[in-house]
């Protein structure tokens, strides 16, 4: 289960907010199902692809690209996979 407080669950959010709105409606969808099953794993694995420009994560979300380089670790992969499934 997730260790979030309500001010860190409102950051998280926050932070998802992007610039195009196709990855505004994976995320807050992927959001809205597994906030409150967020490992800190999780946490940490999506705070990774949302520091990518809107473009680079939109095409790593649409499996257009897969994660390499700093990306390419279990952190990221598990969340991309639930993101991708939600």
């Amino acid at each position: 289960m997730s260790d979030l407080t309500d001010l860190e669950r409102t950051r998280l959010r926050w932070r998802a907010r992007r610039g195009l709105l196709e990855n505004d409606l994976i995320i807050t969808r992927f959001l809205d199902a597994n906030e409150d099953k967020l490992t800190n794993a999780d946490v940490d694995g999506l705070a990774m692809l949302l520091d990518l420009g809107d473009n680079d994560l939109l095409d790593i979300l649409l499996s257009r690209k897969e994660p390499d380089g700093s990306l390419d670790c279990p952190e990221v992969r598990d969340v991309l996979t639930r993101i991708r499934a939600a």
